[in-house]
C-alpha cells in the first residue's frame, strides 16, 4: 500500500500537498483583475459587491470615465512582507476591475460603502434604463 501512495505523490496537482512541485514547479498567481464580484439588479439600481479582504476603504479608488466604472485597490507592503506564494487567489497589495456601464447608470448618483471586507457600490439606473418594457403584438 505504501508503494502505491509513493507512486501517486506529486502527480495529483493541487491536491498533492503544500509544495511547489505539486503545481508542476510553477507558482499560481492570480491576475490583478481577479477580485470576485457580484452584481445585483433591482428596479431602481444595480449593486456591485466587491470582495476585497485586507483593503481599507482609504485604499480603494472608484472612478468613472468613458462610461466605464474603474475599481482600484492598492496598499503598500513593507519590504519582505510579501509571502512566497504556492497558490494565490486573492490580492494582498493591488487589484483592478472595470465594468462597462452601457449608458444604464446615473453616474452622478453612484455611492459606495464598505462592510465586512465587501465594498458595496450602488449604481442608480438612468432614466433610459428604467423604462418599462413595451410589448409589441405581432400581427
Amino acid at each position: 500500500m505504501h508503494r502505491h501512495a509513493h507512486h501517486w505523490h506529486g502527480q495529483c496537482g493541487p491536491s498533492s500537498g503544500f509544495q511547489k512541485h505539486g503545481w508542476q514547479g510553477r507558482h499560481q498567481r492570480r491576475p490583478k483583475y481577479n477580485v470576485p464580484i457580484n452584481v445585483i439588479e433591482t428596479d431602481e439600481a444595480f449593486e456591485v459587491n466587491v470582495f476585497a479582504p485586507g483593503f481599507d476603504k482609504s485604499q480603494i479608488t472608484l472612478s468613472v470615465a468613458d462610461d466605464i466604472l474603474y475599481i482600484l485597490g492598492s496598499k503598500p507592503l513593507a519590504e519582505g512582507e510579501e509571502p512566497d506564494f504556492i497558490l494565490q487567489e486573492f490580492p494582498i497589495k493591488s487589484f483592478e476591475r472595470r465594468l462597462a456601464l452601457n449608458g444604464k447608470v446615473d453616474t452622478a448618483g453612484i455611492s459606495a460603502k464598505q462592510e465586512n471586507q465587501v465594498l458595496i457600490i450602488q449604481l442608480p439606473k438612468s432614466a433610459e434604463a428604467k423604462r418599462e418594457e413595451i410589448k409589441i403584438d405581432v400581427i
